[in-house]
């Protein structure tokens, strides 16, 4: 019996034009689905616990072996909508920025944004719980996916990181890519090219599938999320590669 191609995908409704393919059959005998949040999607990635993931593509440098592998990715070309930065003051007056353990792109984007664009000192603090509650003051917070379309009613001061970067950079961003961790057959890419445009061209499909109270899901899925790994994205994405390799390139010790 062939062994199943395990993919790991994540739980956000951005990915569920991706995914809705697989979720209804599309190469049922193929693969084995995984639903996760994003970290942990790229945590089993790095452990070979999955052979595809939808990962963020800051995870990219810590493999030993990648293959971007799919047309499709979650990106944007300026405002993204649910990866924001929340606060009730102007950012020039934020003091602390609690941060989103669930997508290490979203925050080696918001570090790079800090340093180069914005040029602002905040402390920057990981909690390991709820912190929603605790936007307040000077002190703001990241949010993406679900919870930050739910928080855009809540906040007085939001900062879009897709819209912060196009105005840094003139270019889009790719927040997560489907990515494997071994060599895969051309006709297995083909097929999962295929599943995921599935989703993409039967948007009322998933938007049935999908009810949603906080935020008009086809404006999110047609105007904010852009799904073709284009070629401006290839771009973006070696540039934001680059930045971090920069940020996190080891001390030059001479010996």
């Amino acid at each position: 019996m062939q062994t199943k191609i395990r993919v790991g995908a994540v739980s956000y409704l951005n990915t569920k034009p991706l995914i809705y393919g697989f979720e209804h059959g599309m190469m049922k005998e193929e693969i084995e689905l995984k639903i996760e949040f994003p970290s942990k999607i790229a945590s089993m990635l790095l452990e070979d616990e999955i052979d595809v993931g939808l990962v963020p593509v800051a995870v990219i440098p810590e493999m030993k072996e990648h293959h971007i592998i799919s047309d499709y990715c979650i990106g944007c070309d300026g405002e993204v909508a649910s990866v924001c930065l929340f606060s009730e003051v102007p950012l020039e007056n934020v003091s602390k920025i609690l941060l989103d353990y669930q997508s290490r792109t979203s925050v080696e984007l918001l570090g790079i944004l800090i340093k180069e664009f914005w040029k602002i000192d905040p402390v920057l603090e990981q909690p390991t719980d709820e912190y929603i509650s605790r936007i307040s003051g000077t002190t703001a917070a990241l949010l993406i996916g679900d919870r930050a379309l739910r928080q855009r009613k809540n906040s007085a001061y939001i900062y879009d990181l897709g819209l912060e970067w196009k105005k840094f950079t003139g270019l889009p961003f790719v927040f997560a890519a489907w990515v494997s961790n071994k060599t895969l057959g051309d006709e297995f890419i083909q097929s999962f090219n295929s599943a995921n445009a599935y989703g993409l061209n039967n948007l009322n499909l998933v938007l049935n599938a999908n009810p949603y109270n906080f935020f008009e899901l086809k404006d999110y899925y047609t105007k904010y999320i852009s799904y073709n790994m284009d070629a401006g994205k290839q771009i973006a994405l070696k540039r934001f590669l680059k930045k971090l390799e920069l940020i996190h390139k080891p001390n030059e010790i001479n010996i």
